[in-house]
Parts: C-alpha cells; sequence; structure tokens
C-alpha cells in the first residue's frame, strides 16, 4: 500500500467531525448508522479497483461508527459496508455486499455506471426489493478518496472568503447560470477551458457579466450527480444536475480536462473560480439539491445513504415502512427533520462557505427542509439551525417555494432571511405583456401592479422584506425569454419522452409564427415584448434574476425542460448573440442602481404626496378607481414612486397599438413640465425633457420617466 502502513490495526477513533479526516499522523474515520450492527470501512488501492483491507469501526456511540488509521494519509480511497437488518417491512435495507459511499466523501475515485450489482436485489425477481441480493459490488462502486487538509492545498491558508463582495440586499441582481452551457460555446474563452469552472472565470466571462451589471451568480448543481438510468440508455445526460451524491464534492464533470481526473485538482479549480469572481466583484450562489437522491424509490440502487441506513436518512411512508414517501417526484425524500441528517446537511453547507466560499445557496424543493409529519413548519429545526449559525446565517439563502407533496406550494412561508423565487411574478408580468389573462380572460392590470410592487400580497402580510421575493421570467426549467415569444406550445420530442415532460400550459406566445421566421412585424413585435418583459423585470420592486442567454436572445428550439440537453440545445449560442439586447439590459440596470427609488427595500406608502410612496394613475391623468382595476378594456398603466429628492414615473402599455398618456404632475415643489425621459423599451422614444404632460407610448413598451428635486 502506498498511502498507510500495512501493519498497524485500525485503534479507537473520534466521533465528529464526520467523514475522513487526516490528523494526528493518521485518518479518522466517523459514521452515522443508528440501526446498523456493525459498520466496516474497506482500504482500496489507488485507483479504486482492488481491496487492500478491511476494519470494523468501533460504535456505536449515539449513533456513530468510527476508528483511527495510524499512517494513512490523504489521498487514501476507501468504501463503507453496513451489516444490519435486511427488514424492508421495517424500513431497513442493509447489504453488506454492498459497498456505499460515505456521505461525508469530499473527493470521489471512479465512474459510475449503471449495473444490475449496484441494486440491493436481484433485478427481475418477482418479489423485487423484498429479496436480498448477494452480489458484491465493490469492484465497480464509487469510492471516497481522503481529501488533504487545506492547509496543505495551494493558497489553503488564505480565507476564502476574505475577498467576498457582501453587495448590499437592495443592491442584488442574480443571474441563473450554467457553468457548462455558459462557456462552452463562447468564442473568446480558450478551447480548454469551455465548460469549466476555469472558464466561468474567464475574462471573457466576467466582462459579460460586469457589462449587464448583475451582482450575484446563481450557479446550476455543481454537487457531484450520476445521470438516471433511462439517460444513460439513451445516451443523453443529466446536464442540469439535480440528482446529487456528493453533498462534498464539485462534480468533476464541470472541470477543464486538465482538472477532471484529480479530485483534489477539481476542488482546487472550483475554489479559485469563487476567488476570481470575487474578486471581481460577483458574488457566487449554489443550487443544491438536499430534498432526494439518485437512490430513488425502493425499487433504486444501494449507492450510500439506503446501505447506511435507510430509515435514519429517508421519509417512510407511515402505512408502509417498505415504500419511501415521495414528496419530490424524484422517488425519495430525505428525512432533513432527523437530526443527524440535519447535521449533514449543515455541514455540507458550511463546507461550501468556509472552505469553497461560496456566497449563498438556493435550495431546491425547498419545502422538503421543513417539513414535520404535520406538513411544512416555517419554525422547523433546519431553518432554526440556520438562523443560529454564526456562519450560515451571513450567507444568501434561497428557496424554491414549493415541492411535490401535499400543501407544497409554500410561496411566501420561509422564515425572515430566506428569499423566494416569486413564481407569481412570472405568471403576472408574462400574462400582462403577452396578452393572456388569468384562464384566457382579459389581461390583469392588478395582477401587474401587485408583481411590481414586490408581490405586496404575499409578502407584507408575513412582515417580509419586499426583497424576500425574487423577481423571474425564465429560469432553467421552462422556456427561454426569446421562446417564450416565438412558440406557443413546448417541442421536447429531442428528450425522448414523446414530448410528454416538461410543462404544459406555460404562458407564451408566438405572434403569429410557430419559432423562427422572417416576416419584419413579427420579429419586430417580439423585440420590443422581449424589452417589455426585460424592463419591467428589472425596475420592479424586489430582487430581480435573470437567466443567463435571455439577455443575448437565446433560444433553445422551443424546448422547455432541457435538462437532459448537453449540446447546442442547452448551450448558450453566442454566434447569434443579440448584443443590442444585451447593452439594453446593462441601461436598465443602470438605470436600477443610479435610482434607489428602483430598489427602495421598503414597503411604499400609498397615502399623501409627502412620503415615500407609491401611486397609481389612469392613463388620463387621473388616480385609479376601483372599478379601473376591472376594466378588460382598458391595459396601460402609469405608476409614479416619490422620495422627495426624486419622483419616478413608469408607463406601461402592452398593447398593439401606440397610446396617448396624460402624465401626472410631479409631486409639491416640482416644476408641473419637470419630466425627463430616461428609458423607451421600444427605443422609439428619445431620452430627454419632455415640454408637455401629454406623451404618447409606442406600443408594447415601456417608459421611465424622472423628475429631481428642484435645486
Amino acid at each position: 500500500m502506498t498511502m498507510m502502513a500495512k501493519t498497524l490495526p485500525l485503534q479507537p477513533g473520534r466521533h465528529e467531525p464526520l467523514g475522513a479526516h487526516v490528523r494526528d499522523g493518521g485518518v479518522n474515520f466517523a459514521v452515522f448508522s443508528a440501526h446498523a450492527w456493525r459498520v466496516e470501512v474497506c482500504l482500496y488501492d489507488e485507483a479504486g479497483q482492488r481491496e487492500l483491507a478491511r476494519y470494523p469501526l468501533q460504535g456505536p456511540v449515539d449513533g456513530i461508527w468510527s476508528g483511527f488509521l495510524p499512517g494513512a494519509k490523504a489521498g487514501l480511497v476507501y468504501g463503507l459496508r453496513a451489516h444490519g437488518p435486511h427488514a424492508p417491512q421495517e424500513g431497513h435495507r442493509f447489504n453488506a455486499s454492498k459497498l456505499l459511499l460515505d456521505p461525508y466523501a469530499r473527493e470521489i475515485v471512479g465512474q459510475f455506471s449503471w449495473q444490475a450489482e449496484h441494486h440491493g436485489y436481484p433485478l427481475g425477481h418477482p418479489d423485487g426489493p423484498l429479496i436480498l441480493d448477494a452480489r458484491d459490488n465493490g469492484a465497480i462502486a464509487l469510492k471516497a478518496r481522503v481529501a488533504p487538509p487545506r492547509a496543505d492545498q495551494p493558497g489553503g491558508m488564505v480565507d476564502p472568503r476574505a475577498h467576498a463582495p457582501r453587495h448590499p440586499p437592495a443592491s442584488v441582481v442574480l443571474y441563473e447560470v450554467h457553468v457548462k452551457g455558459f462557456t462552452m460555446r463562447h468564442p473568446d474563452i480558450p478551447p480548454a477551458l469551455r465548460g469549466s469552472y476555469a472558464g466561468l472565470a474567464h475574462p471573457a466571462a466576467i466582462a459579460h457579466f460586469k457589462r449587464l451589471g448583475v451582482t450575484t451568480l446563481s450557479l446550476l448543481p455543481v454537487q457531484y450527480t450520476i445521470d438516471e438510468p433511462h439517460l444513460a440508455h439513451t445516451g443523453l445526460r443529466n446536464y442540469w444536475g439535480y440528482n446529487t451524491l456528493g453533498f462534498f464534492c464539485p462534480d468533476p464533470r464541470l472541470a477543464s480536462a486538465a482538472a477532471r481526473h484529480d479530485p483534489t485538482a477539481v476542488t482546487q479549480e472550483f475554489r479559485a473560480m469563487v476567488q476570481a469572481l470575487h474578486a471581481a466583484g460577483l458574488e457566487v450562489v449554489l443550487d443544491v439539491v438536499y430534498n432526494h437522491t439518485p437512490e430513488g424509490n425502493e425499487w433504486g440502487p444501494t449507492l450510500s445513504l439506503r446501505g447506511l441506513d435507510q430509515k435514519s436518512y429517508y421519509r417512510l411512508q407511515a402505512d408502509d415502512p417498505s415504500k419511501l414517501e415521495n414528496l419530490t417526484a424524484c422517488g425519495n425524500t430525505v428525512r432533513v427533520q432527523h437530526p443527524r441528517v440535519t447535521q449533514l446537511v449543515l455541514d455540507s453547507l458550511r463546507y461550501w462557505v468556509g472552505e469553497m466560499g461560496v456566497d449563498g445557496f438556493r435550495f431546491d424543493l425547498a419545502p422538503v427542509l421543513g417539513r414535520t409529519d404535520c406538513g411544512h413548519d416555517p419554525h422547523a429545526a433546519f431553518y432554526t439551525a440556520l438562523r443560529q449559525d454564526p456562519l450560515l446565517s451571513q450567507v444568501h439563502l434561497i428557496a424554491e417555494p414549493w415541492d411535490a407533496g401535499p400543501q407544497g406550494y409554500q410561496l411566501g412561508n420561509f422564515p425572515g432571511r430566506f428569499m423566494e423565487w416569486n413564481d407569481k411574478f412570472r405568471d403576472g408580468v408574462r400574462g400582462y405583456w403577452l396578452g393572456r389573462g388569468p384562464d384566457g380572460g382579459p389581461v390583469d392590470r392588478g395582477a401587474l401592479a401587485r408583481r411590481f410592487t414586490a408581490s405586496s400580497d404575499v409578502f407584507q402580510q408575513g412582515q417580509r422584506s419586499p426583497l424576500a421575493s425574487i423577481n423571474f421570467l425564465a429560469v432553467h426549467d421552462g422556456y427561454t425569454l426569446a421562446d417564450l415569444v416565438s412558440y406557443s406550445r413546448k417541442h421536447n420530442e429531442a428528450n425522448g419522452e414523446d414530448n410528454r415532460d416538461g410543462r404544459d400550459g406555460e404562458l407564451c406566445h408566438n405572434f403569429g409564427a410557430e419559432g423562427p421566421t422572417d416576416d419584419p412585424q413579427i420579429r419586430e413585435t417580439r423585440r420590443r415584448v422581449q424589452r417589455a418583459l426585460l424592463a419591467t423585470l428589472l425596475l420592479s420592486q424586489g430582487t430581480p434574476m435573470l437567466y443567463a442567454g435571455d439577455e443575448i436572445g437565446n433560444s433553445q428550439g422551443g424546448n422547455n425542460n432541457a435538462y437532459c440537453q448537453d449540446n447546442e440545445i442547452g448551450w448558450l449560442d453566442w454566434d447569434r448573440a443579440d448584443q443590442s439586447l444585451a447593452t439594453f439590459v446593462g441601461d436598465v440596470l443602470r438605470c436600477r442602481r443610479e435610482h434607489p427609488l428602483l430598489r427602495h427595500g421598503r414597503w411604499f406608502s400609498s397615502v399623501g404626496d409627502d412620503a415615500v410612496s407609491l401611486r397609481w394613475f389612469h392613463p388620463s391623468g387621473r388616480d385609479m378607481r376601483q372599478e379601473d382595476w376591472h376594466d378588460g378594456g382598458q391595459q396601460t398603466l402609469t405608476v409614479r414612486l416619490s422620495d422627495g429628492t426624486e419622483d419616478l414615473l413608469l408607463l406601461f402599455n402592452p398593447s398593439p397599438c401606440d397610446q396617448a398618456f396624460q402624465l401626472p404632475p410631479p409631486t409639491m415643489g416640482r416644476s408641473r413640465q419637470a419630466w425627463t425621459v430616461l428609458l423607451d423599451s421600444s427605443g422609439v422614444t428619445p431620452t430627454g425633457r419632455v415640454e408637455t404632460l401629454a406623451l404618447s407610448v409606442p406600443s408594447r413598451s415601456l417608459l421611465l420617466l424622472t423628475a429631481p428635486a428642484p435645486a
């Protein structure tokens, strides 16, 4: 053996920290399993192909099995075997024939392939998961590798968050981006770095982010993931990565070719990416998946948590513990309410912040994290632990506020520091500009007003900040913005599921032709609607989030579920990038930065002209009346924001015709003709002073005007 002294036996070890860690001239192992009879650590050669030794861990003490191996060093390759009851009817599926991946593994060795030996039962047997399969999968299982202490790595003594930007909450602009998708076809990123962490940190990528004015990159999953079996059998891949197996490991598929085959190098490349982005003033948020694992339902494989202690790690059906609860639509649900599972998630989060330097997390299917036996609880132990943690309480916490279980829609019901993806903003703003009212009815102007004001109907009543609303038009799972105005139905045939996958009923409109067209009128309409949508997103109260590629008109050919398209469908097409649209986005975000009223961060008053206030007007210039909000024949709107130092006026015209607006005067103390046009999303109206209170607003456009206080 090259990584340990052969002759030394396993000695008593420490129970914390969990995982395998170098200390005191050896390696300490600590593993949680409340129901195992015996847990063994199996040592392998460097390639992970040949077992060299097997040692029983001591325990359990409070469910922890531990041992210390003198002479062992970083680079030691190992797996786990857990002996215990195979009693599916009681929720136990122990099978010592299956080598298990340490859930605390910081480095993973091997290439996973779907083979029958990974299952704890004989495939094809009529009794299925109730039967024990004794075939050993040790030769083909993924293994953990002991990582070197951070102090022994290049730059390891440097605090990875020493130069984190820490943007004020009201200044945050999120940008959801896939590491590979953004970089793979970028002409200014060297070919050797395309598709990688290093590529995302390349100056060409950073220049684009800075040009736009975004502050915070929200990366699609970067933790170690594997493909689902149905994808592996069709030659497709889980491109998005929502199938996490290694909670502490950066995905090697997203590393450069030079680093991909060395787990330590992958970690270093990821850390270097974060440091480079920090140096450019950009924050990094990770999309994390702690709600399910690739082990699937009771018919799935035994790879890690299932074999270590299924009853502790997963939620089981109360009336039949041989089956798993499926609140995720992915086959299983991680039992986060168990104290040791809570610890696993928290330890993983702390690692990514404290060791890798990231600035926050977006939690996939977040209600799972707060579910108790009585449903979602905003005061659940996991949320309390986050709030009390000195490290995690200081970073961005973002919830996808729905899961697939009963009462799974929880928008507005997360604790105070959480921000939440607001799909009501998406649907309300889309419907307004696409001419699609609720259930096919007239356009709902009230919906636009509510969404523009950070969905006060959702968040204000819970004493949340307006910044808790993450406003978006498009994200990874759905149409791109360009496809939203180019297709009236989804086109997911390339996914191999007969176009059954992906969300039906998305609000979209092709404006007269399905897909690309040479018709100049349709093209101009699409251009205007895209810009009006983007302007509404970026000028609304709340926290805006762009989806990478929407600023350059990127298309996925109408595919609204490109989760398996690790190819030209899923990668940004820089050759066809609409640079004028990117310039427009940068201009709108500059307006947002330069005019604090657009990112107020507090709820507006609607009373009086002498307070910080927000006031809605009819296009005739008078105040909106209650009956006006329900007038299906009128779509236009005006809103005035005031804070004593400046008035801002936004004019919304979603109709296909130019519309006459009578502008309300600025608030007291200002000239009645002091409005100045800052922005017209259509590009028709020139910027500059308006000499009259009557103004024609171009079709399908938004105008932003200002009236500063007199000197």
